[in-house]
């Protein structure tokens, strides 16, 4: 990894926000740098329309299904300039860790689970996932599932701390299709669905202008 090209100051940053069904305290996860690309991709959920068959009009099962992709890179380059203590000894593990984090279960399920397993339960739950949150400025903030998490550790010290690494993270928005209505997470997707709709009306308003018909035509 190249630590010398420029990074501009953001004053937004994207992050992860976890809820760990242990505790309500939330724990964010901000990015070093904003990655610089954001890729998505979204499915339509429908059903009817099907060549030949004129008596079934396509209509919606659900919200499509978004896929978000982005790099993370970090790196300690500056931190080690400034001779802070954590870098010094551990580089960039730290944040790796909280990362890696978020596709483990938590220790204190995992106890707990043990526990029911040796008092003779039978059926023991699977373990929930925290809560978690992409936040890509004030208009996105998506409920998702990470669905793959990949690492590249590029630079390491003498003490074989990585010290620069890109980790990909790949993750399935979940909307108010795969979620409870009582849930959280729910009302967080109508919120940025809502968005959407406010965001299209500016870009929508004067669509037709220069199109040479009017709306009552289309």
């Amino acid at each position: 990894m190249t630590t010398t090209r420029a990074r501009g100051p953001h004053i937004l940053k994207g992050a992860l926000v976890t809820v760990n069904p242990a505790s309500a305290t939330p724990q964010v996860i901000a990015f070093q740098y904003n990655p610089a690309t954001l890729r998505r991709t979204l499915s339509p959920q429908m059903v009817g329309g099907e060549e030949n068959d004129r008596s079934q009009a396509v209509r919606f099962t659900g919200a499509p299904v978004q896929t978000l992709s982005v790099d993370v890179d970090l790196d300690a380059a500056d931190q080690l300039n400034k001779n802070e203590a954590t870098a010094v000894q551990y580089g960039i593990y730290p944040q790796l860790s909280a990362l890696e984090l978020l596709v483990y279960p938590s220790i204190s399920q995992i106890n707990h689970n043990q526990t029911l397993l040796a008092s003779g339960t039978l059926e023991v739950a699977p373990l929930a996932a925290p809560n978690t949150l992409f936040v890509w400025g004030a208009q996105r903030v998506l409920p998702v599932r990470l669905n793959r998490y990949s690492i590249i550790e590029e630079l390491f010290d003498a003490r074989l701390n990585p010290i620069g690494a890109t980790v990909s993270l790949s993750m399935r928005v979940l909307n108010y299709s795969d979620l409870a209505s009582n849930n959280p997470e729910y009302n967080q997707f109508v919120a940025y669905q809502r968005s959407l709709v406010t965001m299209a009306k500016s870009a929508l308003s004067n669509a037709t202008q220069g199109l040479g018909v009017h709306t009552s035509q289309l």
